[in-house]
């Protein structure tokens, strides 16, 4: 709860003066360093949780599906997860100058469910270290994405939203084949 509320302060700000909106909300000195520990541990939490929830839906689809598609149009499961660890990884290295562990990179179309679940664990390690070693000024610096202008640690949440979306469209293909999936209680 309190890291909800530390977000509220952050992200709900107005401001009248020329501060970057990423600033509005934080103190200065020990205040600062405090509240910035906070949004990582937080943040780093909310990964892991997010890891849990992830790892749980992919070890529930039988191998034999893993090319599922529920038109020919749509991504596969496999490839639901692969897009998932190229555009995270790709997003928060490209908007934070970190080396992108999947340049140059060509992970197969269509991949088996033990190399899958091993892309999307290297994905959230990333993640967990990015969130890690970014500097504060980093965290709280401005980036362009999706139209709007966000400050980096806004950036990591919209990220597992992202892993959120295609998590419920995989919750649809369990569905399909047959498998009731787990539920998600709690956080």
């Amino acid at each position: 709860m309190f890291g909800l509320g530390l977000l509220s302060l952050w992200g709900c700000q107005t401001r009248e003066d020329s501060q970057p909106a990423a600033l509005a909300g934080i103190g200065l000195g020990s205040e600062k360093e405090g509240s910035m520990q906070l949004l990582r541990q937080e943040m780093k939490a909310a990964w892991l949780r997010s890891e849990t929830m992830t790892l749980t839906n992919v070890e529930q689809m039988p191998p034999e599906y893993f090319t599922f598609k529920y038109t020919k149009e749509a991504m596969s499961f496999s490839e639901q997860w692969r897009h998932c660890v190229i555009y995270t990884c790709g997003q928060l290295a490209g908007r934070t100058g970190i080396k992108n562990p999947y340049k140059g990179v060509k992970l197969p179309v269509q991949m088996p469910k033990e190399d899958i679940i091993q892309e999307l664990k290297n994905m959230y390690t990333f993640v967990r270290e990015t969130i890690e070693k970014l500097t504060d000024e980093k965290l709280l610096e401005v980036c362009d994405f999706a139209g709007d202008t966000i400050p980096i640690w806004r950036l990591i949440y919209a990220l597992e939203n992202h892993i959120i979306h295609h998590r419920g469209q995989c919750v649809v293909y369990l569905r399909l084949k047959g498998v009731k999936p787990k539920g998600f209680y709690g956080w």
